[in-house]
């Protein structure tokens, strides 16, 4: 079928200059990750029609830059071969050639994009290097610490020497003031890091992290944000099993309630985290705690039902992926916080606590809780490093905690 799509796609496409080699190529490219033959058909046009233009410019391949696109999209056309004349291209057209530009790119025939290395401030050099070595923290967090040290750093100074607790504390309070809480405690683990950084390199005093103030956040002073049991159902049974992104869906949602995955989680499954013949799901999450969870029935049903009947032919090795083209992992955590919040507008819960793919985590917790599970299975499952996070949960049930709480007492008038 797709020899087929590649066939009706470059019929017609007429003499492509220098690139003549490459195009058939680029067209199977896009029939593999799932455009429609039309539109790779337009695809192919643009490439065909930038090959000649490079040749009517004397331009070889190897001399090909972004200028040189740019040069493109801005030509007054009178190329041969073009089915209209153009002012211009427009700014689809001049797309789809940066994107067959990329395809030349990767197999090393147009030169790669040589990018300047970022230029750190001298006291940031080398702390990635650290954090990454001795305190294992993923690069996405380092890039997070690196922006918040970078906005400290012109009151902080360059030099870490000078670094005392009065300024310390200065900086962080001048730059969390209009911050919310959450917000304000990355900066309290940015700032730690980097002063312990400087500290073991011996380049400030030893323990200086410890004049960064704590943010207050008390531990279980709310209720979890969850669904009720009834209304979980309804999120899950509202995904439209005809279509494709129903039935993955169905899949995300299953794995996010039964199972109380991070959306993180879902983002980073891959094939061969599935064992079959044994039941279980393996997962890497927080602190790169790997566990085996075992699959439950509805759960590896809906799993099953995805691959098979749903996924894309592909060779990517991450199990959910986008449904439109080009077929791809789904880029970040909120792809999967934006297949709870359509579920929740489609199933037509409105009162939900909040719409993020976090909310079915709490709701996992909370029904396992109810159905009798102990504190211990679920910290097992959560894959909670404390006991104390588990904990949380146990106020779920407010009716009983108002029969155990103790009576207020009642001011008599008596010393």
């Amino acid at each position: 079928m797709q020899n087929d799509l590649l066939t009706a796609a470059l019929r017609g496409i007429g003499p492509c200059g220098c690139v003549q080699r490459h195009v058939g190529g680029f067209a199977a490219e896009l029939v593999s990750a799932g455009y429609a033959a039309v539109v790779v058909r337009d695809y192919a046009f643009s490439a065909a029609h930038f090959g000649r233009w490079l040749d009517s410019r004397g331009i070889g391949l190897g001399s090909v830059t972004d200028r040189t696109v740019g040069g493109f999209a801005s030509h007054r056309c009178e190329c041969t071969g073009v089915r209209r004349r153009l002012q211009r291209p427009s700014r689809r057209y001049a797309a789809r050639v940066r994107v067959f530009v990329e395809h030349l790119r990767r197999l090393n025939v147009v030169p790669p994009v040589t990018k300047p290395a970022p230029m750190l401030p001298p006291p940031i050099v080398g702390f990635r290097a650290w954090m990454t070595r001795h305190r294992g923290v993923t690069s996405k967090t380092i890039d997070r610490y690196e922006r918040i040290i970078a906005r400290m750093l012109p009151s902080l100074g360059d030099d870490p020497a000078r670094y005392d607790a009065g300024l310390v504390r200065r900086v962080f309070l001048a730059q969390t003031s209009q911050l919310s809480h959450v917000y304000a405690k990355d900066f309290v683990s940015a700032l730690r890091a980097f002063l312990r950084f400087h500290a073991a390199e011996g380049r400030c005093r030893p323990h200086l992290y410890r004049a960064v103030p704590f943010v207050p956040v008390w531990k279980l002073s709310g209720l979890p944000r969850y669904l009720e049991i009834a209304d979980v159902d309804r999120l899950i049974d509202c995904c439209d099993l005809t279509k494709p992104h129903g039935v993955r869906d169905r899949a995300v949602l299953l794995l996010l309630a039964r199972l109380g995955l991070r959306a993180g989680d879902i983002v980073a499954m891959r094939l061969d985290d599935l064992d079959w013949d044994a039941g279980t799901l393996r997962v890497c999450g927080k602190g790169r705690k790997e566990v085996r969870l075992p699959l439950p029935k509805d759960v590896g049903e809906a799993l099953a039902e995805y691959l098979v009947a749903a996924r894309p032919a592909t060779k990517i090795e991450q199990v959910f992926l986008c449904v439109n083209a080009p077929i791809r992992p789904f880029a970040t955590s909120a792809t999967v916080s934006d297949i709870v919040r359509f579920a929740l507008r489609r199933a037509g819960i409105t009162d939900a606590p909040s719409k993020g793919a976090h909310m079915l985590r709490h709701s996992a917790a909370t029904a396992m809780l109810r159905s009798g599970a102990s504190l211990d299975a679920i910290a097992a499952v959560l894959r909670h490093q404390s006991s104390e996070t588990t904990a949380y949960y146990a106020k779920v049930d407010t009716g009983l905690l108002q029969e155990v709480a103790l009576p207020w007492p009642v001011e008599t008038g008596q010393c």
